[in-house]
């Protein structure tokens, strides 16, 4: 029972990350794509253990990442994506605290990053690793 919670829960960290989830409706969809069983009201008792919030948006976002989420609003500027790296341009010297802030949020996508004065350099495992994770700068990034 607990691997299967646990399971379910690591599942939902990953539609949160890539998707704009707004309804717990949409969650239990989404995790019934992916083959679990589960009802609305499992899903806001996984809800609440891992702490998901709400963006004035409407969109779910992991506790984890919400530092994250501050930073790249307030400072990110372009995304861009080259093969399996991902470079973010900020604004000139909040290079370094966004950096932080990507390696703090311990995304699965990146495996580093490197900082400079107005740009950092995260690089992924691959192309599709580093497109999610570009993805991902964008959705946390766009919520002003």
């Amino acid at each position: 029972m607990a691997k299967q919670r646990n399971d379910r829960q690591e599942a939902i960290r990953q539609i949160i990350r890539e998707k704009s989830i707004r309804t717990q409706r949409a969650l239990v969809e989404e995790l019934q794509e992916l083959g679990f069983s589960c009802t609305q009201a499992t899903v806001s008792r996984d809800i609440t253990e891992m702490g998901l919030r709400k963006l004035p948006e409407g969109i779910y976002v992991l506790s984890e990442d919400l530092h994250l989420q501050r930073m790249l609003s307030e400072f990110v500027v372009d995304v861009l994506r080259a093969e399996n790296l991902v470079v973010i341009k900020c604004q000139p010297g909040t290079a370094s605290g966004v950096a932080a802030a990507i390696d703090g949020a311990a995304l699965s996508h990146a495996l580093g990053s490197v900082a400079g004065n107005d740009t950092v350099l995260v690089v992924a495992v691959d192309g599709k690793q580093a497109a999610d994770l570009q993805a991902l700068v964008k959705k946390l990034g766009s919520s002003k």
